[in-house]
């Protein structure tokens, strides 16, 4: 784990209202894995960081996306070329992929594009194949960017690829499901794919283990901290009645 001042040097718009953020955080980004996250702070801004998937690696530069939906994030997207944020990460329990496992569906809603590019190149570095099954509001939500050697799309009002919930584009029998989106999307997964490995957004202030904020509710009692032993769950293991419905990038 490090602690750095990290410089922005990019910003891109990959669907309407969500941008992606480039940092030049080279130690960070190169011990990152697939499902970690960053720990983003501002020098004036909330007191609290805001954490955040790490969505790709590109050399010395390590992306995060997000939308601007509370004071934080809009500060975040305010920054000028040039100026820093705190960044502590990686952070977390990755993904486990395995080689021999099978092929890999990455299903997403919305924001959960956030740790699927990463997931899409570990599995391609398995000789693994990826569909990516993305869904989203409608067509100007779903996100440009995806990896993988086919994507299948899905819109709440038909405006792309097939209508209603990306969930009934799945197939059954795939060897592996890595999920991330909204949690009442995660507990259909759960239902559904109860081995599958989903990424939980929670609300998190120190991403250490420390403060006791991102707590999740577990089927075998007691609670977990997603920060340390998640973001990344096996989908049944979660007690998702008792999760609450919020996002990490609320505020």
């Amino acid at each position: 784990m490090h602690e750095l001042a990290a410089a922005l040097v990019g910003r891109r718009e990959v669907a309407e209202d969500m941008w992606v953020l480039s940092f030049v955080a080279g130690p960070i980004g190169a011990e990152a894995r697939p499902g970690q996250f960053v720990n983003l702070g501002l020098p004036a801004g909330p007191l609290l960081r805001r954490p955040f998937s790490v969505y790709r690696v590109e050399g010395e530069v390590v992306e995060v996306v997000l939308k601007a939906v509370g004071v934080g994030t809009r500060m975040l997207l305010d920054l000028l070329p040039g100026q820093a944020v705190s960044c502590l990460g990686p952070l977390g329990r990755p993904f486990a992929l395995s080689a021999e496992a099978g092929p890999v569906a990455l299903v997403s809603g919305g924001l959960g594009v956030a740790p699927m590019i990463m997931a899409a190149r570990e599995a391609k570095r398995l000789g693994l194949p990826v569909t990516w099954f993305h869904g989203a509001r409608s067509a100007q939500h779903l996100s440009r960017e995806w990896e993988g050697d086919q994507v299948v799309w899905a819109t709440d009002d038909g405006s792309r690829g097939l209508t209603g919930s990306i969930l009934n584009a799945v197939p059954d029998g795939l060897g592996q499901v890595l999920a991330c989106g909204p949690n009442p999307m995660l507990k259909a997964v759960a239902a559904k794919w109860p081995l599958a490995q989903v990424a939980l957004e929670t609300y998190m202030g120190c991403g250490t283990g420390v403060c006791l904020g991102c707590a999740v509710p577990l089927v075998a009692g007691g609670f977990d901290r997603a920060c340390t032993e998640g973001p990344i769950y096996r989908a049944a293991d979660v007690d998702w009645d008792r999760l609450p419905g919020h996002l990490s990038y609320a505020e």
